[in-house]
């Protein structure tokens, strides 16, 4: 066996004696756990409000500023690499990134005026 696979197969015993430590202690914390079945702890739980039969009581201001998050946390993605690469972009590349934050805060400026942002 050459020096090539015997590393590899050093990785490939890590791995597997890995995934039988995970599988080991999977199993002894499913024998040693109490089990003590409520019928309590099997009710949806939302904010400390029993929920209703019908549909779901999440309030849809959640999802909005989860998106809201999800927006803004790509701009940083897009900024970051520009903002390290801006020399050899030149004007063209600050423009650029102008008319893109100009954009977002067009955005940000509108969720806004419509009140998405307020608690209450």
């Amino acid at each position: 066996m050459t020096e090539f696979y015997r590393q590899y197969l050093a990785v490939a015993v890590f791995v597997l004696a890995a995934f039988l430590m995970v599988g080991a202690m999977l199993g002894m914390a499913r024998i040693l756990r109490p089990k003590l079945p409520q019928d309590e702890k099997y009710i949806t739980y939302e904010s400390g409000s029993d929920p209703l039969p019908l549909f779901g009581q999440a309030n849809v201001r959640y999802y909005i500023y989860a998106l809201l998050f999800v927006i803004f946390d790509v701009e940083a993605v897009f900024i970051f690499p520009w903002a390290i690469g801006a020399d050899p972009l030149g004007w063209f590349g600050l423009i650029e990134m102008v008319i893109f934050i100009a954009v977002l805060l067009l955005g940000l400026a509108y969720v806004w005026r419509k009140g998405l942002l307020k608690w209450a």
